[in-house]
């Protein structure tokens, strides 16, 4: 089949896919991704990008040769399975993935998103009893009806209103709001929080914040979720990030990286007691695709991957490495127009003073040959999350690249242009 040129690729976005998406590919010239390996993608121009965006899903880089060739193995045998049969994929890639949890977390049920791992906590919560949802201001848990009641924004609720009912958002990183609106007995509450607040922003909360809420609702008797879609899996230099703080939830939820970025899945790992409900009925919570053979097969390779090469480790050290020349490269062409610089692993974000200033800076890095992501619920905050694979000349090309975009913004927006504004 003959490739098709770009012009003729927006106008099919245009007419199918949504005027909107074909519209912002022309205003901001988007080139067409032809391909990916490791950290990079090549353009069907020729150009060929370092890839920190993908909204977290390459942390061990695309087609990685031990996941890629386990999805191969997997797809010659057998892609879908018939869900009346039990398979053996599905099988391992639930120990593998229960190997690694906080300990005690043992149950899984997979899905395709993250979106879908929220809904399916949120059901375990109300087949236990729990129909109090709380979660945080400037959380970002989904789109999807469940999901999006937790999610705490607007601009994204609003046109879908009613959403589910005895909801309620706090201030993140406010252990004392958590307590109001948990009350002394919160039997009837589910709680959910991230340990980073990724689309909020990269918001990393006080030390000791998430201490604190496993303690509220172990002392209030309220159900606990992490939702780890995007921190999981080594994102932030820990296996999770309940583990900065040795925090014991009772539902993880994961997802991004989860098949190293080679098909669609999510998981959400439950302990025993709150799994009990789906445990007494296998048929309560059901999805077609759910642990599909191809997914579970590239699950278990990229828990593997992970583990064998140490990627944990390497996010943490190159993490440091990247946050440290970002702020240099901030302090030297553009304090002015950022406000912070801040994360943790992989998981970096630059704070703008606005959220123009923003957009500017993402096409400035696009043009310098990385792609990054804004943030969905905090537009000023462009993020980074690189794999872990990076190698050293690929570090040095991202950091290069972010100092050709810096220098670019400090030259349209110099110093002192700010007040003119």
């Amino acid at each position: 089949m003959e490739p098709l040129d770009r012009s003729d690729i927006i106008d099919l976005y245009r007419r199918h896919l949504g005027e909107g998406q074909g519209r912002v590919a022309t205003l901001l010239d988007l080139p067409v991704e032809e391909a990916a390996q490791g950290a990079r993608v090549r353009c069907q121009d020729g150009r060929e990008l370092l890839n920190c965006g993908g909204y977290g899903t390459f942390f061990v880089g695309a087609g990685h040769p031990a996941v890629l060739a386990a999805v191969r193995g997997q797809l010659e045998r057998q892609a879908l399975s018939t869900r009346v049969l039990i398979n053996e994929a599905a099988a391992r890639a639930a120990a593998a993935l229960t190997r690694i949890t906080p300990r005690g977390m043992d149950k899984v049920h997979f899905s395709c998103t993250g979106a879908e791992a929220v809904e399916t906590a949120i059901k375990i919560a109300r087949a236990n009893g729990r129909r109090r949802l709380i979660s945080m201001v400037g959380g970002y848990h989904g789109k999807t009806m469940g999901a999006l009641t937790l999610t705490a924004r607007a601009v994204y609720q609003d046109p879908f209103r009613p959403l589910l009912p005895d909801a309620v958002h706090v201030a993140y990183g406010d252990a004392p709001a958590l307590a109001g609106a948990l009350g002394d007995d919160a039997s009837d509450a589910c709680v959910i929080v991230e340990p980073i607040q990724s689309e909020g922003g990269v918001v990393l909360p006080p030390g000791g914040y998430l201490k604190s809420v496993e303690a509220l609702c172990r002392e209030r008797g309220a159900m606990l979720v992490l939702d780890e879609v995007m921190t999981g899996l080594g994102r932030l230099g820990a296996w999770w990030g309940a583990d900065l703080e040795g925090v014991v939830p009772d539902v993880i939820l994961v997802g991004k990286c989860l098949s190293g970025g080679m098909v669609p899945v999510a998981a959400t790992v439950v302990n025993d007691a709150y799994f009990a409900p789906f445990d007494a009925d296998p048929y309560l919570h059901t999805s077609t695709f759910s642990a599909a053979p191809v997914a579970m097969a590239a699950v278990r390779a990229t828990v593997e991957t992970i583990e064998r090469e140490g990627l944990v480790d390497r996010a943490r050290l190159l993490g440091e490495r990247l946050l440290a020349a970002l702020n240099g490269l901030v302090d030297t062409y553009i304090p002015h127009l950022v406000a912070d610089v801040r994360g943790r692993g992989v998981l970096i974000g630059v704070e703008f003073v606005d959220g123009h200033l923003a957009a500017e800076f993402l096409l400035d890095l696009l043009d310098a040959g990385v792609i990054a992501n804004h943030s969905m619920n905090a537009l000023p905050v462009i993020r980074f999350t690189p794999p872990a694979v990076l190698t050293e000349d690929e570090e040095r090309a991202l950091v290069e690249a972010v100092e050709r975009a810096c220098a670019a913004c400090a030259k349209r927006f110099p110093r002192g242009a700010e007040a003119r504004r």
